[in-house]
């Protein structure tokens, strides 16, 4: 298989404040639609609801989730790894990007805490 030609999934789970949440979303909204003009086939981000199944280490668990959190989990597609690599080199650049997330990252109101997010670049191993 070769790695330059198969699709490619960025993937994150992380935590916020469920009363920020509506604020959340619409800025997602708006960061899905920059990925999507970058190169991600397809941008989804989903709020945690059944957090649970015994005998597992949760997500809950994994992201340090407070009574007040949810869980988001999320993930962009790519066509390939050469392509989410220049989506990524674009979305860092692209200013809209930087007024959107930054409002999130405020220390005086923090919505957005990067470094409790967990992150990763995913080859394809099975496709059904």
């Amino acid at each position: 298989m070769n790695e330059d030609t198969t699709e490619y999934l960025d993937g994150f789970v992380f935590a916020i404040h469920r009363k920020y949440l509506a604020e959340y979303k619409r800025v997602a909204q708006q960061v899905a639609a920059i990925w999507k003009e970058h190169g991600a086939l397809s941008y989804s981000e989903f709020v945690g609801d059944e957090m649970s199944l015994t005998g597992t280490r949760s997500f809950m668990d994994m992201a340090d989730v407070q009574d007040d959190e949810v869980v988001i989990i999320g993930w962009a597609s790519f066509q390939s790894k050469e392509v989410r690599d220049s989506a990524n080199q674009k979305v860092r650049k692209d200013p809209r990007m930087a007024q959107l997330v930054a409002p999130l990252m405020n220390p005086e109101r923090m919505i957005f805490d990067a470094s409790r997010m967990f992150f990763g670049g995913f080859r394809a191993l099975v496709q059904s």
